[in-house]
């Protein structure tokens, strides 16, 4: 049987380095999400809008699935509160009529012309403890990391 304090005390330098980019993530997060709660969304809400707007207002569910990391089943279940708020609606996709397309509906756009600035905001605030340069060097570490893992 592993004991388990091996797992638990002191750690080598790639877990406890883990550890606190998941502690950070965390806070971070926790902030985005006060805010979209404070405004009445939440952030997996709005990440949905947002892709929809990257790929120019529409998008094939199939794709959006990719996109925020969910099964095709899973993205319906996501876009329906969306398309009750009036957010989104689908439609025909214009050389197929057997595909729908997720459509930004002007609603939807309005949400988040409003809403981004001001989460951008906090965001930019929490991450005001550091200086542009060593901002510039987190973001490549975290970069290469991804580029690991592919």
């Amino acid at each position: 049987m592993t004991d388990i304090r091996n797992y638990v005390a002191e750690q080598p330098l790639a877990v406890r380095t883990f550890f606190a980019l998941v502690e950070t993530t965390a806070g971070l997060v926790g902030a985005s999400e006060r805010y979209w709660s404070a405004n009445g969304t939440n952030g997996a809400r709005i990440r949905i809008l947002v892709e929809i707007a990257k790929a120019g207002g529409a998008i094939l569910p199939s794709e959006l699935a990719g996109r925020i990391g969910v099964t095709k089943a899973n993205v319906s279940v996501l876009l329906t509160p969306l398309e009750e708020l009036g957010y989104i609606h689908s439609t025909s996709h214009p050389e197929d009529g057997r595909k729908r397309r997720i459509v930004l509906s002007p609603e939807g756009e309005r949400i988040l012309s409003d809403l981004l600035p001001g989460n951008r905001a906090t965001i930019e605030g929490r991450m005001k403890g550091l200086e542009e340069a060593e901002m510039k060097q987190l973001f490549a570490l975290l970069r290469k990391l991804q580029r690991n893992e592919e």
